[in-house]
């Protein structure tokens, strides 16, 4: 992996940073168009940052809402996960995201149930099409009539007319990039035109695919999603950031814990990293569990803190208590001590980048062989 090293230099002097370098305690900031008078806290809104999501004219969040963790693959308790969403939105976030395969239907229905009594000028939403189900066989599905079937559903769930941005999902699962081009991509695009989505993303976990994509599909896409390649252990992202740039696209970087491998809990038992990698990242938070840190919190701040390119880091939270993490790590930063154990993971645990790049399409692949 050819990585940026002046890059790893810069950020690594960013550790020695004060607090508030973030800069959220700006409380001149210009509200957003989002804002509601009455339903916000105003001041934890002004101290948000905003940022323009590529060509939309939408401003999100810096700090952006991920579904994902609003289902039993993560573990959550459905009032605790519907205060999380309302905190969330009045502390001035303004983005979430969510997607069909999230518990199967399941984060999307929570969403729903949250946000029945919200504004609906109050927060943009993003939903996504082509994964769906556990079983391999329906795991994935580009076709025309899915795609058109699936945004029909998500609409239902949510208890929406129209989702702002409607996203293709692991492009990298297709047989070929020819189907999403010829059948799930125009049918988005018509359903655009018929107002049940305003723009278009696309969302992989090997970034040289959403390259290929986007270089075959100039102009038609309004999104790109990247998620785990930009954290303490993956910089990949760095290589493509001035291809995703030249297209005019929002860049939504999501996932800063990878998954919950950088966390103080840890990954679930379904992820795909090896158990090599796993062992590393299991190692780091016991180093920070040792020194009273929070793994995630150093995670989402090293991420945020070097990538201003980027419109949105997205994140899952399904409590409000990793919530107020998160937004800590993009209000305040780290406290002396929390610098001081970055540094030390750094240079003595993290100390090779890692990827479970191929991983899951090769489990996918050999289960569909056997069949």
């Amino acid at each position: 992996m050819k990585l940026n090293r002046q890059y790893f230099s810069d950020c690594r002097s960013n550790f020695n940073r004060p607090r508030n370098i973030l800069g959220l305690s700006k409380m001149s900031r210009t509200l957003p168009a989002t804002y509601v008078k009455g339903f916000h806290d105003e001041a934890k809104v002004r101290r948000m940052e905003y940022r323009n999501l590529g060509k939309t004219g939408l401003q999100v969040s810096k700090v952006s809402f991920g579904g994902g963790a609003l289902c039993a693959n993560y573990g959550f308790d459905l009032e605790e996960g519907i205060q999380t969403v309302h905190e969330a939105l009045k502390s001035g976030i303004n983005y979430i995201d969510t997607a069909p395969w999230y518990g199967q239907g399941r984060s999307e229905e929570v969403l729903g149930l949250a946000l029945k009594d919200v504004p609906r000028e109050s927060y943009y939403i993003a939903t996504k099409v082509a994964r769906y189900e556990l079983d391999y066989d329906n795991m994935f599905d580009f076709s025309a009539k899915k795609t058109r079937e699936s945004v029909e559903k998500s609409l239902k769930l949510l208890g929406l007319d129209y989702v702002d941005v409607i996203q293709i999902h692991d492009i990298e699962f297709a047989k070929d990039l020819d189907i999403v081009i010829n059948e799930t991509l125009p049918t988005l695009e018509q359903l655009v035109k018929e107002g049940k989505a305003r723009f278009i993303g696309v969302s992989a976990y090997p970034v040289s695919v959403l390259k290929e994509f986007l270089t075959r599909t100039v102009g038609r896409l309004d999104t790109v999603l990247t998620y785990a390649r930009y954290t303490l252990t993956d910089e990949t992202l760095l290589e493509y950031l001035d291809f995703l740039k030249s297209q005019n696209l929002g860049i939504i970087c999501a996932a800063a814990h990878a998954l919950g491998l950088l966390t103080n809990a840890g990954p679930q038992p379904w992820h795909p990293a090896s158990d090599e990698q796993k062992a590393i990242a299991r190692k780091a938070s016991e180093v920070c569990k040792e020194r009273g840190v929070e793994l995630g919190k150093l995670a989402m701040y090293y991420t945020m803190s070097g990538l201003p390119e980027v419109s949105t880091f997205l994140t899952g939270m399904q409590t409000r208590q990793l919530l107020r993490i998160n937004l800590d790590a993009n209000e305040v930063g780290l406290s002396d001590k929390e610098q001081e154990v970055l540094r030390y993971l750094k240079e003595n645990v993290l100390t090779k980048p890692f990827d479970w790049e191929g991983n899951e399409l090769e489990v996918y692949w050999a289960a569909l062989k056997k069949k």
